[in-house]
Order: structure tokens, then sequence, then C-alpha cells
């Protein structure tokens, strides 16, 4: 009796050992999921980079014009009164 319960267990074990979640059949779906993952997180850390380079060409003691004048236009629709507005159809 005690025999068939270790065999048992150890079965179990073993079986889940092949085919669990972590279990040698999962290899290959969770190697693909880890290189899904380190592209996700190459792209999020571009981001990151362009958002620090924007934040630092906004510091408060050394505001960069060019770029403080770029996001003035763009939000508050202001121009000179030297420049044109030309207004393009978006291409689908």
């Amino acid at each position: 009796m005690v025999n068939a319960i270790a065999l048992l267990v150890l079965m179990l074990i073993g079986g889940l050992a092949l085919i669990g979640p972590s279990g040698v059949l999962a290899w290959g779906e969770n190697a693909a999921r880890l290189g899904e993952h380190k592209q996700r997180i190459a792209l999020l850390e571009e981001r990151k980079a362009e958002l620090a380079n924007r934040v630092a060409l906004l510091d408060p003691n050394n505001v960069d014009p060019d770029y403080a004048a770029e996001l003035v236009r763009g939000n508050l629709n202001v121009i000179h009164p030297d420049e044109y507005v030309v207004e393009l159809e978006p291409i689908d």
C-alpha cells in the first residue's frame, strides 16, 4: 500500500516535470514568450530614453528655446505673423 502511494506520488511529480507549466514541454513556449518580452522591453527602454531627453530639454533652469517654442505652437496653435500654415490631408 505504501509502495503504491509512493509510486503514484513519484509518477505525479514526473508528469508535472514533463507536462507542467514549467515542465520540459513548456520550455519552447516559455523561450518564445521570453523573446517577445525582450523585444517589448527594448521598445520601452527606447521610449524611456526619448522621454528622458524631453524632460532634460524642459529643465526649468535651462529650457531649450526651440523645444519650448515647438510645444507652445503645437499646444496653443500660435504662430508668428510672418509664418504660413499649410494643412495637409493625412495619408491612409
